[in-house]
């Protein structure tokens, strides 16, 4: 008797935006998903095609400052809370303009996106290392991981609606170059899930990349490329367990 075949995962994935290497880091995500014989990948960059995205099992995305029209993100939000499962890294939840005296600011042109996404981007302090602490050990996505140092964006984030925190940070200080740059003593989250309907998005702030020529048109040439996390093997166990939580969900088994 042969066996049931497994079955197929439609997956999208969108990169795209600005200020990052996004070739490199779509092609990692890549090289993770075709690991799964099962995973069929559509690739975009921006969420223009809802027909793609309302008939994947989910969806992931690495962006910055990619910022769906009004109807896209209200049929994101549909997906979502219809059962949809999203894995959204790193500037996902971001929107950035560069003012005239050289500031970035955040402005909040998004609210529904935002929402749905649990958090909104704001600022961070200049990078360095600093500790990413385990807030729930005992989760499945976190289980065994233990606190480490990551060389990356600290993410400064409005919150919106639950949260369940599995990763998360202290900062105090200063948001060097943002209009909201001072930030008292607070723990920030850099791993959570947050439900939307019957579905969920699993937010993983880590992950800034840029290479030589990703700051164009403000500079031709970045002097000295950055791979922030993706020098680390616990971001890839990160980004591996993320995956095989929207697979799992996504066959409709538990988690």
């Amino acid at each position: 008797m042969s066996e049931t075949p497994a079955k197929r995962l439609n997956v999208v994935l969108v990169a795209g935006g600005k200020y990052h290497d996004i070739d490199f880091a779509r092609l990692e995500i890549l090289k993770l998903l075709a690991q799964d014989d099962r995973v069929r990948v559509r690739v975009f960059e921006d969420y223009s095609n809802l027909a793609a995205i309302r008939a994947a099992d989910f969806l992931v995305s690495y962006t910055c400052d990619v910022i769906p029209r009004l109807d896209e993100q209200e049929a994101l939000r549909a997906w979502l809370e219809g059962g949809g499962r999203w894995y959204a890294l790193h500037g996902t939840n971001s929107i950035l303009r560069f003012l005239s005296d050289g500031r970035v600011d955040s402005p909040r042109w998004a609210p529904h996106f935002m929402e749905t996404l649990g958090s909104m981007f704001i600022a961070h302090p200049p990078i360095a290392p600093y500790t990413v602490s385990v807030a729930d050990p005992d989760h499945p996505l976190v289980k065994g991981i233990e606190p480490f140092q990551a060389d990356d964006e600290l993410y400064l984030s409005e919150i919106y609606g639950k949260l369940h925190v599995l990763l998360d940070t202290e900062f105090e200080g200063e948001a060097t170059g943002f209009v909201d740059h001072t930030w008292p003593r607070a723990r920030h989250p850099v791993f959570y899930l947050h439900p939307v309907g019957e579905g969920e998005v699993l937010y993983l702030t880590l992950g800034h990349c840029r290479g030589h020529y990703d700051m164009h048109p403000m500079m031709a040439f970045y002097p000295v490329p950055e791979k922030g996390s993706w020098a680390l093997p616990v971001f890839y166990e990160l980004l591996n367990r993320g995956l095989e939580w929207a697979k799992t969900r996504s066959a409709g088994a538990a988690a």
